[in-house]
């Protein structure tokens, strides 16, 4: 089984409502805030069904509860406060999609245990810099049950997995598609982020010429460049051909933005790579044979990036251990190594299951983008030979261990697999949008009085 699947970058395991909310277009942050106000005030109010999903309710104080909580984040980040009826309606909606998304997951068995949710606690404990217990505290103080609270996480890690299971799966993104997106790129590019450093032979054609010797000159600058495309060196070349003033320097123009460049040459050379020569050039001084010598472009999106090297034990759960059993015994593993009982490698190599078992559990060099969310996100917070808490991932239950990290220039091919991963976010967004459309198109729903 292999880990370095492109991934969705979807933040997981945010609040309570806040993962859906934000899937279907509502306008919220990633605030921390646990605050309601106004929560308790409307469970003291008459309450009553304002829509019937299949055959389960929703009720007008959860819908009313939902738009406080987001009117409650908009004020904290000073953003205007949508119309209230506006809102009220497209929260209604968004409840409805995902109590249909939740009643399919049940139907077609997706289960989401006590260790997940466990560790999605663990998790936004970590970003509001809190332990579980204070978080705890903080959720009861708001008006909130801890078992809501847990309740609530466990809707949108069963969220997560459906949309794993039947969107996430299904979505490809094919070489020519990666190949004409790079095109565009180049296509579109901007020229001042762009620097070439170009060599030039330059065949000189006076300008009062005749057809008879603007040939002759025309096959003399063809000869240079077929030598020059045959691997003949170029420098050698210049002396012998061009009839540029400094023939000394082989040619070499200088490293300069594109756009200082005539257009003639930028468009010659715009879809070569260093060391190709491209075709014959025609400009009023005469013909040109123009060779690439470096190319850099500062716009290009990330040329480089933090890599991570890791290790890790996988415990798949199975019939005879539990998902709970399982980051037990990795919990046991990892005392085993920082008290030095134990060499991380060596119980990768006799307990993961994993290809990488092998190699000590080592993954490689990573980019960003190249693990799932889930195990990327706490290895990034891992410090150089630092052991993470057990962690559970839609493969299993994972111990990583982070060796180092460095600054690398993304090769070309590396810069391909960034931009699949960008194009496969965008089918992403949009396949669960059809996705969500036609499972509402199937779900009944009987619309009641309209939430006050």
């Amino acid at each position: 089984m292999t880990h370095r699947l492109k991934t969705l970058t979807l933040a997981t395991l945010l609040l309570a409502a806040h993962l859906t909310a934000q899937a279907q277009g509502l306008r919220l942050t990633e605030s921390p805030t646990l605050t309601i106000p106004g929560a308790k005030a409307a469970n003291k109010q008459a309450d009553f069904i304002v829509a019937v999903v299949n055959s389960e309710p929703i009720t007008n104080n959860e819908v009313r509860r939902e738009i406080q909580r987001i009117q409650a984040q908009l004020a904290q980040q000073s953003q205007p406060l949508p119309d209230v009826r506006l809102l009220a309606a497209e929260v209604m909606e968004n409840m409805i999609n995902q109590r249909a998304q939740l009643q399919l997951a049940r139907e077609t068995g997706l289960r989401v245990e006590d260790s997940a949710i466990d560790q999605a606690e663990q998790s936004i404990a970590q970003q509001n810099k809190l332990d579980v217990a204070e978080l705890h505290r903080w959720v009861e103080r708001d008006g909130m049950q801890v078992s809501q609270f847990r309740s609530q996480l466990h809707d949108q890690i069963m969220l997560q997995r459906l949309r794993e299971r039947d969107v996430e799966s299904r979505v490809r993104v094919t070489d020519l598609e990666v190949d004409q997106s790079l095109s565009e790129q180049k296509v579109s590019q901007d020229l001042s982020a762009v620097q070439i450093n170009l060599a030039q032979i330059l065949v000189a054609v006076p300008e009062a010429a005749s057809p008879t010797q603007i040939e002759a000159l025309q096959k003399r600058a063809e000869r240079a460049l077929q030598r020059a495309r045959a691997g003949e060196d170029f420098a050698g070349l210049v002396r012998e051909f061009s009839d540029a003033t400094d023939p000394a320097n082989g040619g070499l123009l200088g490293l300069r933005e594109a756009s200082r460049y005539p257009a003639l040459f930028v468009d010659a050379t715009e879809q070569l790579g260093v060391g190709d020569v491209a075709e014959l050039v025609r400009s009023p001084a005469g013909f040109h044979v123009l060779k690439v010598i470096e190319k850099l472009n500062a716009g290009a999106p990330t040329m480089a990036v933090t890599q991570s090297r890791a290790r890790h034990i996988l415990l798949v759960p199975n019939a005879r251990l539990s998902e709970s059993e399982a980051a037990q015994k990795l919990a046991d593993f990892k005392k085993q190594v920082v008290t030095g009982k134990a060499d991380f490698a060596t119980l990768a190599r006799e307990n993961s299951q994993d290809g990488s078992a092998a190699k000590g559990g080592d993954l490689g060099w990573a980019s960003p983008g190249m693990f799932v969310p889930e195990f990327e996100t706490v290895m990034n917070r891992l410090t150089p030979s630092e052991v993470s808490d057990p962690l559970v991932s839609r493969f299993g239950v994972h111990l990583i261990q982070l060796m180092e990290r460095r600054k690398a220039a993304l090769t070309p091919a590396e810069q391909r697999e960034a931009v699949r991963a960008m194009l496969r976010e965008k089918k992403l967004g949009d396949a669960f949008k059809t996705w969500a459309q036609d499972l509402r198109e199937r779900t009944y729903v009987e619309l009641r009085e309209p939430p006050l």
